[in-house]
């Protein structure tokens, strides 16, 4: 890894100043908690290799003061990971380990072991921003500074979750903690993918550190993964632990309310997307006539508080917005009221054949937490000759989109990461158009592709899971799959798939939905010859149309055609992305089960 300018002890300074400035709503540790992590470390030893390798580390570690039983602690906490080799060498050069460190330690220690790494790739990344910089690579950069401030606030909500604890005895904070670590192992590919077209060597420069900050946090998330199964297993709940490729994002959550919502969005933020606009309290009025507060979506969320504790609310009045729009991270709880789908319109045209980086192609980019949306059209006219260009893209945790039309091409809506819902929109495009690493639903969404450039197949997902542990995918539930009307009349020029697989453990499902006969009777098409057909996760279930038959679909390992509820349920709203626990908030209307 590298010597590292930053102390153990500043290290815990950063910690406790960054834990202060987040206001905590962890409950305290429980006595279930405790007896858990006793539990929890049972569950960790797995045995001990006794050749010569591992007697050279017990070597190692005797130099630096440890005993015994904390290396064999480490060797265990590290066999559960796919990087062990790097897990252990890792720690070994921490050295901020107690003797008789436990797994919950030696978790934190494997956090903040990545944070120092992030923090030397970020130092690294700015020295290499020099004048003479083409466009691209200066876009490039920008993509990878704003990755690694992400990914440093995600490590650091990390650490303080995991002094609380509460994880152990509350399945939902364990999901938390697995939504972090998986965003920030996706932040270090987004960065690299923005020098996919640079000239010169900041690529090579930075794809090193990148992949080592990568393997760091898969390695802590490994961990805690390990650990929350141990304790799930102790509370009863095995099944969890029965096939890890299929990890999802909240497996223990059964939905318990049939009323259209899942239970994460409050009461208060129903009844914002269900209402009236007329009925609804507005903090902020935009319009291009002069009318309102501001004539511009940016002035508006510019002039909005920052890590707003509730609801702000920005009517934006009919009207064709042309801007580019950025809720940053510390713009926490807007809500955008349109007055329609096709009557609210913000469109831009950035894309990558400009010198747009597809990151900042995008016209609308939702980082902010607990963003919500209702009846708008976000959109890129770029058009399909320009390859990428992002309408939409969303990194918001808890975020939910309802009655809103996403309109671009190539790459229309980019799911990046965190937690998602979409549900009564339109999404249109061409190829990979709805993609990304995000933990998403789609429900009640009318998904249209768009007649792409001669010669282009039509892909209508492409997703980035790259790492087993990861609790992401794209869960597409009670959608229709058609061609839009610029497509209809020629449809039978092209070919439709369902999705390809971006990176190595890409996971769609698609289930009770209705296909289109556009659809290609393999259903399915590879991203590079054999590249990730036996590690992804491809499902179907009960859908129907023409396009539906299953008989003919590809024969990939990683495809799986489900047929029982049991399968399917793990990725509907109430479990795939714990909708019961935070859409009831939001108002937008869903269902929490299969039908």
């Amino acid at each position: 890894m590298g010597s590292v300018n930053i102390s153990h002890d500043e290290l815990n300074g950063r910690s406790e100043q960054h834990a202060k400035r987040k206001s905590s709503k962890r409950i305290l540790v429980t006595a279930l908690a405790f007896a858990l992590i006793v539990g929890a470390v049972i569950f960790l030893v797995v045995g001990v290799n006794s050749d010569d390798k591992e007697r050279d580390k017990d070597v190692r570690t005797n130099r630096l003061g440890w005993g015994k039983s904390t290396s064999n602690a480490v060797k265990d906490a590290c066999s559960s990971t796919l990087h062990p080799e790097l897990c252990l060498s890792s720690l070994l050069g921490y050295g901020g380990l107690s003797s008789k460190a436990g797994p919950m330690e030696i978790v934190n220690a494997a956090v903040s072991v990545g944070i120092l790494a992030v923090e030397k790739a970020k130092a690294h990344a700015r020295s290499l921003s020099r004048p003479g910089l083409d466009v691209r690579q200066r876009g490039a950069l920008q993509d990878c500074m704003e990755m690694f401030d992400d990914t440093l606030d995600e490590l650091y909500d990390t650490l303080s979750d995991l002094h609380n604890m509460s994880f152990l005895s509350m399945p939902k904070h364990a999901a938390d903690l697995e939504t972090l670590l998986s965003a920030a192992i996706t932040n270090q590919y987004t960065c690299l993918e923005g020098f996919h077209l640079c000239k010169g060597h900041l690529k090579q420069d930075l794809n090193g550190q990148l992949r080592n900050i990568s393997n760091l946090v898969s390695n802590s998330l490994a961990m805690v993964c390990n650990i929350t199964d141990g304790a799930n297993q102790a509370l009863g709940n095995v099944d969890s632990l029965s096939n890890r490729q299929r990890r999802l994002l909240s497996e223990r959550f059964i939905a318990s309310d049939g009323d259209g919502f899942p239970s994460w969005m409050s009461a208060v933020d129903r009844r914002l997307l269900q209402a009236p606009a007329r009925s609804i309290r507005i903090n902020a009025v935009v319009a291009k006539d002069g009318s309102g507060h501001y004539r511009s979506i940016s002035a508006a969320v510019a002039a909005a508080p920052e890590k707003s504790q509730t609801r702000y609310v920005i009517h934006i009045k009919k009207g064709l917005y042309e801007e580019t729009v950025d809720i940053h991270k510390n713009k926490h709880n807007i809500m955008f009221i349109g007055d329609g789908k096709g009557l609210t319109v913000v469109t831009g045209s950035r894309n990558v054949l400009d010198g747009s980086t597809t990151f900042h192609s995008a016209t609308v980019a939702v980082t902010g937490k607990q963003f919500i949306a209702r009846d708008m059209t976000f959109q890129n006219t770029a058009g399909a000759a320009k390859h990428q260009a992002v309408a939409l893209r969303v990194g918001s945790d808890l975020s939910a989109f309802y009655r809103c039309s996403i309109k671009g091409y190539q790459d229309t809506l980019y799911v990046h990461s965190l937690r998602q819902f979409y549900r009564d929109c339109d999404i249109h495009g061409t190829v990979d158009f709805i993609f990304g690493n995000a933990a998403v639903v789609l429900q009640n969404c009318n998904l249209m592709a768009r007649r792409p450039s001669a010669g282009q197949k039509i892909m209508y997902t492409a997703q980035g899971r790259e790492d087993p542990n990861q609790n992401t995918g794209i869960s597409i539930h009670k959608c229709t799959l058609t061609a839009d009307s610029d497509l209809a009349a020629v449809k039978r020029s092209f070919q439709a798939y369902l999705g390809r697989p971006w990176k190595q453990y890409s996971r769609t499902v698609i289930m009770q939905s209705y296909l289109d006969d556009l659809i290609q009777p393999a259903g399915w098409h590879e991203w590079a010859g054999n590249f990730a057909l036996n590690t992804l996760y491809y499902g179907e279930y009960m859908n129907t149309g023409p396009g539906a038959g299953t008989a003919n679909r590809v024969k990939w390992r990683g495809h799986h055609v489900l047929k029982t509820p049991t399968e399917a349920s793990p990725f509907t709203v109430g479990q795939f992305i714990q909708g019961n626990s935070w859409l009831p908030s939001t108002g937008v209307q869903y269902s929490s089960g299969l039908i």
